[in-house]
C-alpha cells in the first residue's frame, strides 16, 4: 500500500499533463466503504483513468501476462492488481479473492466488457461486476473514458497523445431480494448497469469534445438489450485488463 501511496501521484501527475485528462461526476464517488467500480475499456491505460476517481487504492484484475516480470508483478501488484488467467479456474480463484477485498472495505474495478473492444458503443458485458455486487450488497458505480484508444489501442506498442475524459455515473444499486443463484437478477443489473455505463461513456465523448458539462447524459432503455451477452457467451463473467 505504501508504493501505491507513492506510484498513483506520480501516475496521475503524468497523465494529466500529458493526456490532459478532464473528470466529471466525482460527486457520485462513495466517499467511504466497498464499491464496485465499472469502466468502459478501450486500452490498458484505462487502469491509471480509472485511479482518476479516488484517492483510495482500487483492486482490479488483470491478464496474468502483465505480471509476467519482476517488475511488471511489482507494478502492478503495487496499482492493486489481482492476476487472472480467464477461462481457467484461475478466473474464478480471482473473483473470489475480489469478494474478499470487497468485504474488507476496499473498491474493486471490473471491466464488464471484459477484455479491450473499439469505438464509441459498448460490447456485449459480462455479469462479473453483476455478481459481485449481489454477492457483497455493494453498489457500482460505471465510469466512462473516452480518449484512451486514440493513445494506446489494442495491438499498438507505441503511444500516442491524445485528451481523455473520465466521467463517473450515478451508482447502481442491487434491489432487494436479488441473490446469485438466480441468473436472472444477474442479467438485470447487468442491463441497468450496460445502459448507465454507456451514458457515461456518451458524457465522456462529449465532454473531451469540448461539448458536455458535468453529469452523464439519459440512454434508452433498448441499450440494456443491445449491450448485454448473447447466451453464447456465458462463459467468463470476469472483465480484466
Amino acid at each position: 500500500m505504501s508504493l501505491y501511496r507513492v506510484v498513483r501521484p506520480a501516475v496521475i501527475g503524468l497523465c494529466r499533463v500529458l493526456f490532459r485528462v478532464r473528470v466529471r461526476g466525482l460527486e457520485h464517488v462513495p466517499a467511504a466503504g466497498a464499491y464496485v467500480v465499472a469502466p468502459t475499456h478501450r486500452s490498458l491505460l484505462d487502469i491509471p483513468f480509472t485511479a482518476f476517481i479516488t484517492r483510495r487504492r482500487i483492486r482490479f484484475m488483470a491478464k496474468r501476462e502483465l505480471f509476467a516480470s519482476r517488475l511488471g508483478a511489482r507494478i502492478w501488484t503495487a496499482l492493486g492488481g489481482i492476476p487472472v488467467d480467464r477461462g481457467s479456474p484461475t478466473a474464478r480463484t480471482a473473483l473470489r479473492a475480489c469478494e474478499e477485498a470487497l468485504r474488507a472495505g476496499e473498491p474493486v474495478a471490473v471491466f464488464p466488457e471484459g477484455t479491450r473492444h473499439h469505438g464509441p458503443r459498448l460490447g456485449p458485458l459480462f455479469d462479473g461486476a453483476a455478481w459481485l455486487a449481489v454477492r457483497t450488497g455493494v453498489p457500482i458505480v460505471p465510469v466512462g473514458i473516452d480518449g484512451s484508444e486514440e493513445i494506446l489501442a489494442s495491438g499498438r506498442s507505441v503511444p500516442r497523445l491524445a485528451r481523455v475524459a473520465v466521467v463517473v455515473g450515478e451508482p447502481v444499486t442491487v434491489p432487494d431480494g436479488a441473490t446469485t443463484r438466480r441468473r436472472a437478477d444477474l442479467e438485470a443489473l447487468t442491463g441497468r448497469l450496460a445502459v448507465e455505463l454507456q451514458a457515461c461513456f456518451d458524457a465522456a465523448r462529449a465532454l473531451r469534445d469540448g461539448a458536455g458539462g458535468g453529469g452523464a447524459a439519459s440512454a434508452p432503455q433498448h441499450h440494456a438489450e443491445e449491450h448485454r451477452r448473447h447466451p453464447g457467451q456465458r462463459g467468463d463473467p470476469l472483465g480484466g485488463a
